[in-house]
């Protein structure tokens, strides 16, 4: 496996973002004994209720730098970590090096065997889903709660929708991958040059995009997929998942639109909870309205106490 690391320099003046790195090394996966390094931030205080933030594709921790300080000002302690392939993760360079079981592997050696969190609130969107859903079904006693916005757990099951069909096709087609637009496209708001470069920060050139470009392709659209059968698997934990689970999409995602009601229909913990819709957000709506869903976030912590 050859790994690219992006220079730390890319890093530095992010607007919005003055926090500090950490990083975890976990088994890359490929037999060899040379690990890969993953950073994840951790704010807050040490004993202070875990939030884990995960993000999706192609953005990495910096969706999250209007949340943080809203949830750390509650006591909440939130960790957001850079899947690999983005943000100041390794970044294997062939996107035959990155399937969906190492992707959960990789997160799941960083959360419970490196920081070894617990009574965990998951906020997940995108591929943030796809892979903190399939931790919660795998691993359902590490988590608390789970607050789930624009994503899901699919098994290959469903056709797919227009809008990722074609976003399958320009992920593999398009000669360079502009993640800063891409992320700006996702948006209801109008992202300024200086966030825009935020999200292109991780990528010096095409070179570090693999795992950008191979994600869409790893969504299980048919039941030969090979992650479809233990989504499945996971599903059928979920289908027991009475822990508090709320949903928090926005009102302007055409990738996701419809999921919210999947996932309050099959989770027996998403009954009677106070599940919102996030009006003015996209895609990304932690970027049109992160504060508004860190609030949802800790209003829906407060209102769950752990037993």
């Amino acid at each position: 496996m050859h790994v690219l690391r992006t220079p730390e320099e890319r890093f530095s003046d992010l607007p919005g973002f003055p926090f500090s790195p950490h990083y975890a090394e976990v088994a890359a996966g490929d037999g060899s004994e040379t690990p890969l390094r993953v950073h994840y931030l951790d704010e807050g205080p040490p004993d202070g209720e875990v939030v884990l933030l995960l993000h999706g594709e192609p953005s990495w921790s910096f969706l999250y730098r209007t949340m943080i300080p809203v949830l750390v000002a509650a006591g909440r302690r939130c960790i957001a970590p850079d899947l690999i392939g983005f943000g100041r993760s390794d970044k294997p360079a062939d996107r035959t090096d990155y399937t969906y079981a190492r992707h959960v592997e990789w997160m799941r050696e960083t959360l419970f065997d490196h920081l070894d969190l617990s009574a965990i609130t998951l906020v997940c969107q995108d591929w943030g889903g796809l892979i903190g859903l399939r931790l919660v079904g795998e691993h359902p006693d590490r988590f608390a709660r789970v607050v789930a916005a624009n994503t899901g757990l699919p098994t290959g099951g469903s056709p797919l929708t227009k809008a990722f069909a074609a976003w399958q096709r320009f992920s593999q087609e398009t000669p360079t991958f502009p993640v800063g637009s891409i992320v700006g496209g996702g948006c209801r708001t109008t992202l300024s040059a200086e966030v825009q470069a935020g999200y292109d920060a991780p990528f010096p050139d095409e070179t570090y995009k693999a795992g950008a470009r191979a994600f869409p392709l790893l969504v299980p659209t048919d039941l030969d997929n090979p992650a479809a059968a233990a989504n499945a698997k996971a599903w059928e934990v979920l289908a027991g998942f009475d822990k508090p689970f709320l949903t928090a999409f926005s009102d302007g995602d055409p990738i996701t639109a419809g999921g919210d009601r999947i996932l309050r229909e099959k989770i027996p913990g998403a009954a009677g909870r106070p599940h919102t819709v996030i009006e003015g957000g996209g895609h990304f709506l932690q970027e049109d309205k992160g504060p508004e869903l860190a609030s949802v976030v800790d209003d829906f912590i407060t209102a769950t106490p752990a037993h």
